[in-house]
């Protein structure tokens, strides 16, 4: 994958910022990768901020237009790229409104009310405060959630059936962080990390999203 001036990444180093290294692995395009992380000083730039005013990464540039948060950018990305490829999310109404569902419980359930609450008190507590109460409620939260998300499954092997989309992209970074976490997924979930995690982008964009990658 060669470099292009004209698209750019912004981002490495968390789960979000995998997202989109992943969905331009997948759809094989050109993108120039400016390695900042997030915490360490880079995002707060006034030549930063005026890219992206949240001060938070990933963000996507292509020349005069800017994308921000993951899951948008993997949506953008897969719908106006992904055609060939077979990655476009579905058009047809239930299609799309099944897809949208996996990628809004994913965003909510999975990362903003379970995995960012045990960032914030588990890593930054500094900053957010010790809050165990949060933490364990977190905690217990997600499993409850992995377990809704095996339901919804069916033992299908993505959740759009036999067809890998963006809302795998999202889904996957959800349970990957949260077996770093330590939280106990249902073995269907683990089946369904293998299938996801096997695929040559992802291990593509899983070099990609470190800041020394060469």
């Amino acid at each position: 994958m060669t470099a292009n001036p004209a698209r750019i990444l912004w981002g490495v180093g968390t789960s979000r910022t995998m997202r989109a290294h992943w969905m331009l692995a997948e759809l094989d395009l050109p993108y120039e990768r400016c390695a900042m992380t997030s915490r360490s000083g880079e995002t707060l730039t006034p030549e930063y901020t005026q890219l992206n005013p949240s001060q938070k990464i990933p963000a996507l540039q292509e020349g005069d237009f800017v994308l921000t948060e993951s899951a948008a950018i993997v949506n953008y990305l897969a719908g106006r790229y992904g055609a060939a490829k077979h990655l476009c999310p579905p058009t047809e109404s239930k299609g799309r409104a099944r897809y949208d569902q996996w990628c809004f419980f994913a965003m909510m359930e999975l990362d903003a009310n379970t995995l960012y609450v045990i960032r914030k008190h588990e890593d930054l507590p500094h900053i957010y405060g010790e809050a165990p109460n949060a933490l364990q409620a977190a905690r217990e939260g997600f499993v409850r959630q992995a377990k809704a998300a095996v339901a919804r499954l069916e033992g299908a092997p993505y959740v759009l059936g036999d067809a890998f989309s963006g809302a795998d992209i999202l889904l996957t970074t959800c349970l990957s962080g949260a077996i770093r976490r330590k939280i106990e997924l249902p073995d269907a979930l683990h089946a369904y990390l293998l299938r996801t995690t096997a695929r040559a982008a992802y291990q593509h964009a899983l070099r990609l999203n470190q800041r020394d990658a060469a």
